[in-house]
């Protein structure tokens, strides 16, 4: 019997979906909001979170992601005002999810490069370049070698900006530990098809 997605499955998901439109942002502009990527990196950084308030903190925190999902799931017109990459970067996270899932070497040596990140996050911050230097490193070594990777589409002049380019690699490592999460919670891809309306209406408090 196919389960309809509770409230947290679908936070979880939003936060997929925050740090995916946070990627497209960098690739196009070059810019994404501050706040909204240190809830992405602190969530990454968090491997032991008590709750989904522990990992990423109020509701408020994912609106970026809300609003992504909200629009991208469900009013096809107003989603232009949003990039159809942005869900595009969303479906192949979970695909890589799936596949890092089954590595568990490799998902041994993520725990303890996150680890490290994290120590030094606490002697720097979430964001501070060198914490993104060693995330985006470990992201290459690691995700980057799974046969689905995500190729990100927007402009060369950003992309081929060394910081621009650590920025977006993180963000996306983020949104795999995120949809890590969302799969624990019971988060299906059958829910993207079938249950559209109700993901969007399960974010709603």
């Amino acid at each position: 019997m196919l389960n309809k997605p509770t409230h947290e499955q679908a936070l979880a998901l939003a936060a997929v979906f925050q740090a995916c439109q946070l990627v497209d942002n960098l690739a196009n502009t070059g810019t994404a909001s501050t706040s909204d990527t240190q809830v992405c990196m602190a969530a990454l950084l968090n491997q032991d979170p008590s709750s989904i308030e522990d990992l990423y903190g109020p509701r408020e925190s994912l609106q970026c992601g809300i609003t992504a999902m909200t629009t991208l799931l469900g009013d096809r017109q107003a989603s232009e005002m949003f990039s159809s990459a942005t869900l595009s970067y969303a479906l192949t996270v979970l695909t890589v999810e799936r596949q890092l899932s089954k590595q568990k070497a490799m998902l041994d040596r993520l725990a303890a490069g996150l680890e490290n990140a994290k120590r030094q996050a606490e002697h720097f911050s979430n964001t501070h370049d060198n914490v993104f230097a060693n995330l985006a490193s470990l992201y290459q070594t690691t995700l980057s070698t799974l046969r689905q990777r995500i190729q990100i589409k927007g402009n060369a002049t950003y992309l081929q900006q060394p910081k621009i380019a650590e920025r977006i690699r993180c963000l996306l490592f983020s949104a795999v530990r995120s949809a890590y999460l969302w799969h624990q919670l019971g988060g299906r891809k059958y829910h993207l098809v079938l249950y559209r309306k109700a993901l969007v209406a399960a974010l709603k408090p």
